[in-house]
């Protein structure tokens, strides 16, 4: 045993970020075994002793043998190279990936056959560079036998990607040392290459991988290798095929990419202007590499106000210069290109053109329709949008991207595509929404009045909607969508589209309580029909605000709007929309107590509806006569108009006037102590509103029903079924619960 022993042993150490104090806690032996071991004082260790050392550094095949008999190779002769770069200061967060990474190299110890393979993907500037060094830098002194690194230049600006031949060759030369002289042909360097890695545990970093074929040839074939792969692709071949353990890099939370910019300024400058810091974070979207570029331009000019860098920030919303560090890498929009490079022209066309959807997602017809291509062709582009990260999909079937690409893409759009090619594909976008929102809100209220709409243009992609619940289930995905349609139609002149969307939207943002998201949309459709001086829009507009006022009890101002849509009405001679006027006329004297006048209006909206042969509307008005006679104490007339209200629903299947009818038939059986009856008709308004979705009515409905029971004297279903409309109420955040807790509150 020679004093080479203790040498190795000390390299060995060091190379694995140990210290003495580490390496005696993972081996057992004290402190100052070490110390003399490492300084040649103890001539020949125990057996023992070199098994725990050998286990410590985690030595395998001939180089663990050699150590074991006594005559190990130092470490800096041995070929054992560290080629990481340097961990970025300020790293941060990441806890989800780094507890991931360590998960998959765990599971990879388990099997001594195996060799780990794990790929990080992820958009431009995410971090996945950062991500990749640091863990390698947390778990090196697992892989005594040294850590590869090379960066493929997979995306470079230079578009010279590395090929496995070269770095091949700088793997074999860092493995064998100066003087080995590599192979020339690929398969001998593969060969060679896996053959030094043979016993080794080495851990090996290739960093922005272009495609698959840059990675397969420098993949060990030694178990106890570990490869950690960076790239924009997704390589869904390596993870087939190969057996890689995909993660995908998300852009960072708000409380990370704070954070970040704590460890780059320090905590008393970020915490002394927080609304400039949240303004900062918003604007780099979550991209480490955005938020670096602002952090380094405010360390420089450490004299410049944070606020100051974010008002420089909004100037240039939309934009990407202010995210420009001055030399490629952190030059996002030129990061961002690298990808963009990489894809066909159809599939660069519609990345470009996406960029005029208003968000915050979409569907694959939607990305069809802006492009004018087939479903077909846009699956197979968002497929490769979203394996170079440029899109996410982030449910099955439904895309997005961060801010920062949806300003490149723009920027673009702008730059290769025409207004007119823009416009044109707005237009399709949005005939799009508005035929599918008009074929799902006809499966939510067929008998519902609509304005007529022109059929949608070529290349609009259709989406079949089998049921009342597939229209449900639409109208809920694309909800935020459709308001972010409108604001592009009304932003874009579309005046035509802006009315039509808003009308198709009512019933959904009416029965699932939107109401300020409904009124909203009214307001804007109003705006467009008077910059079209469309009289039939006007009224219309004027209506449904009015219906929606007074839902809202906000009772001025529907009665502002009723008068100008009954001015408009009888100007076009619609004796339909008077009566529709009439009838909302008379809620509004209902709900303010004045159930005379209410009757009057209700007996003059029959009148007209008689007059047009609108049957939905004779029963509307019919249960209104119903209800006003009620509120007057003649529940039997109420009762008989109520009865032929619902025969005439029902001949024409409208399931929301059979509701409202069944409610109001309840209230005037129970006011003539007909209890059975009362609680049969409000379980009959209970089912057919639940089946409709009307949240609001449902609740409304169900209170009736509890006072029903327990006029019945049944205090349990009472219970149930004011819990029930409380917890409606309280989801729809409503006001006015304090009745219903009131009534729960006495039956205690």
């Amino acid at each position: 045993m020679t004093p080479v022993f203790g040498e190795a042993v000390q390299e060995l150490r060091r190379h694995s970020a140990l210290t003495q104090e580490d390496l005696a806690a993972k081996t057992g032996l004290s402190v100052r075994h070490l110390r003399d071991l490492e300084a040649g004082r103890i001539a020949r260790p125990r057996p023992a002793t070199m098994l725990l050392l050998a286990d410590a550094f985690g030595l395998r095949g001939v180089r663990r043998d050699r150590f074991l008999s006594g005559t190990p190779t130092p470490a800096a002769t041995s070929g054992v190279p560290a080629q990481l770069p340097a961990d970025g200061f300020g790293f941060v967060g990441r806890a989800d990936a780094l507890a991931r990474l360590d998960g998959i190299l765990a599971r990879a110890a388990d099997q001594p056959t195996a060799m780990g393979l794990a790929i990080v993907s992820g958009t431009a500037g995410v971090g996945k560079t950062a991500l990749a060094v640091h863990w390698a830098h947390r778990v090196a002194a697992q892989f005594p036998d040294g850590q590869l690194y090379v960066n493929l230049r997979g995306f470079d600006p230079g578009g010279v990607p590395v090929s496995p031949s070269t770095a091949l060759a700088g793997f074999v030369n860092a493995l064998a040392g100066p003087d080995a002289r590599p192979p020339t042909a690929l398969d001998e360097q593969v060969a060679r290459y896996r053959s030094l890695l043979g016993g080794r545990r080495v851990l090996v970093v290739l960093d922005n991988a272009g495609d698959a074929d840059q990675v397969r040839q420098l993949l060990p074939g030694a178990p106890g290798c570990f490869v950690l792969v960076t790239s924009r692709d997704q390589f869904l071949g390596l993870v087939s095929v190969n057996g890689a353990h995909p993660i995908t890099l998300d852009v960072m939370s708000g409380a990370d990419s704070r954070e970040l910019l704590t460890r780059r300024l320090g905590a008393e400058r970020v915490t002394a202007e927080p609304e400039a810091v949240d303004a900062i974070v918003s604007a780099s979207a979550g991209l480490p590499l955005a938020l670096s570029v602002v952090a380094a331009r405010a360390a420089i000019h450490s004299g410049f106000r944070l606020m100051d860098l974010a008002a420089s920030l909004r100037q240039v919303a939309g934009r990407l210069d202010a995210f420009d560090g001055g030399e490629p890498v952190t030059d996002l929009r030129l990061v961002m290109s690298w990808s963009y490079r990489t894809l066909d022209e159809p599939t660069a066309r519609l990345f470009r053109l996406l960029s005029v959807h208003p968000g915050p997602d979409f569907a694959v017809a939607a990305a069809a329709s802006i492009a004018g291509i087939t479903l077909a062709q846009a699956h197979r582009h968002l497929a490769e949008l979203t394996r170079a990260h440029l899109l996410t999909e982030h449910r099955p079937g439904r895309f997005t991207y961060h801010d920062l690409l949806r300003a490149y893409a723009a920027e673009l759009a702008a730059a290769e595509d025409s207004e007119a090619s823009r416009h044109a594909a707005r237009s399709r976008l949005l005939d799009h929404y508005l035929s599918v929102a008009y074929a799902a809100d006809e499966l939510l209220y067929p008998q519902r009045d609509r304005l007529p709409i022109d059929p949608p243009g070529p290349g609009v992609a259709p989406v079949a909607l089998a049921d009342r619940d597939a229209a449900t289930w639409w109208f809920t995905d694309e909800h935020p969508v459709l308001l972010s349609a409108l604001r592009l139609a009304s932003d874009h002149g579309f005046d035509r589209h802006t009315c039509h969307l808003a009308w198709a939207i009512t019933t959904y943002l009416n029965q699932r309580g939107y109401f300020q998201d409904w009124t909203s949309s009214l307001r804007a459709a109003l705006s467009a029909a008077v910059r079209l001086a469309d009289d039939r829009a006007e009224a219309y507009a004027h209506g449904v605000l009015g219906f929606a006022d007074i839902a809202l009890a906000q009772y001025a101002d529907a009665q502002r709007h009723l008068e100008l849509a009954y001015d408009r009405y009888r100007r076009l001679g619609d004796l339909a929309g008077q009566a529709r006027v009439e009838l909302n006329l008379g809620w509004i004297h209902d709900r303010t107590g004045h159930p005379e006048q209410a009757l009057a209006h209700a007996l003059e909206a029959l009148r007209l509806h008689r007059q047009a042969g609108h049957v939905t509307g004779q029963a509307f008005a019919l249960n209104a006569v119903g209800w006003s006679h009620g509120q007057l104490g003649d529940h039997h007339a109420a009762i008989e108009s109520c009865d032929q209200a619902l025969a005439l629903f029902t001949s024409v299947d409208n399931v929301l006037g059979q509701a409202i009818t069944w409610a109001s038939l309840g209230h005037a059986h129970l006011q003539l102590d007909a209890f059975t009856e009362a609680v049969t008709c409000h379980e009959h308004a209970v089912r057919l509103r639940r089946e409709i979705g009307h949240r609001r009515l449902e609740a409304d409905a169900l209170v009736s029903l509890g006072d029903a029971h327990l006029a019945a004297g049944d205090a349990g279903p009472a219970r149930v079924a004011w819990q029930q409309a409380l917890d409606i109420l309280v989801s729809l955040r409503e006001a006015g619960t304090g009745a219903i807790e009131a009534k729960l509150a006495a039956l205690r």
